[in-house]
């Protein structure tokens, strides 16, 4: 039996994945999961507050999310995840999971990120929280199932640049 497909939509926040995570499960009519909704109210204010997770505030949400995916794999049902994948250690683990697994690492300039940050509503993290984000951000040139797009692209276009992904993959 194939394994089923899971797009990770990955990024700092401001740039765009839950969006194009959206866009591209419509397209593919893939079930659409946001990471944002398997963080625990704790943590949600903690960052509300300004204040950057620890890794160990991290890892039961990483578990969730996981257990959430696992059950979604054993049903060989589609995914894409919006999901900061902020850390390499946390994306291994994902990659551990029994999927066809692509990465999408969306990019763009600090200023970019904070101008969108600005204008969004109703949203647990605050701008302030964006540089320790980039700080934390682990990507390197060795992970070839990481593509990485310009997030300022539009987003009809990601989503045909990540569908020629797919078939290449």
């Amino acid at each position: 039996m194939d394994k089923p497909n899971l797009v990770i939509c990955m990024g700092v926040s401001g740039t765009g994945k839950s969006t194009l995570g959206r866009a591209l499960a419509s397209q593919l009519r893939w079930l659409f999961i946001e990471a944002d909704d398997f963080h625990c109210a704790e943590n949600k204010a903690w960052m509300a507050s300004g204040k950057p997770l620890t890794n160990t505030m991290r890892e039961p949400w990483i578990k969730a999310l996981l257990t959430e995916l696992e059950l979604r794999c054993a049903a060989q049902q589609n995914c894409v995840l919006a999901y900061s994948g902020l850390v390499r250690a946390h994306r291994d683990r994902f990659r551990a999971l029994h999927f066809q697994i692509q990465f999408v690492h969306l990019s763009a300039s600090p200023e970019v990120l904070e101008s969108r940050l600005a204008e969004r509503q109703n949203h647990f993290m605050p701008t302030s929280l964006l540089t320790s984000q980039l700080a934390t951000l682990d990507i390197s040139a060795d992970e070839p199932d990481v593509l990485t797009l310009d997030a300022q692209r539009p987003t009809s276009t990601l989503v045909t640049l990540v569908q020629k992904a797919l078939q290449h993959a």
